[in-house]
């Protein structure tokens, strides 16, 4: 009875380690689409900047303002198949950077 007990706890603590390992890209990707939209590459560009660092079925908003520009990424992360009942888990990160001058 207590095996199968430690091995869905092995499996959660594995699931929640690869969570911080996507959460740590999420970041990555926030911070690579707000670089490229300081250095004002231009919207598309500063998105496929965030895309191409973000984990799979992320979503990378940039919005860009007078003096800074902020991007997004948010991505739903879901369970491994032992633990399909547990719910999706929403990650996401906000970075935000001064525009720099031209």
């Amino acid at each position: 009875m207590v095996l199968p007990l430690l091995v869905l706890v092995t499996l959660a603590l594995t699931w929640m380690v690869g969570l911080a390992l996507v959460q740590v890209q999420v970041v990555d990707a926030a911070r690579e689409a707000a670089r490229a939209a300081a250095r004002d590459d231009g919207t598309a560009a500063s998105v496929a900047a965030g895309r191409r660092v973000a984990p799979d079925g992320a979503t990378v908003t940039v919005a860009t303002g007078e003096s800074e520009v902020t991007a997004t990424v948010h991505v739903r992360v879901e369970g491994p198949s032992l633990l399909a009942w547990a719910p999706s888990v929403p990650l996401s990160a906000t970075a935000v950077a001064a525009r720099e001058e031209q």
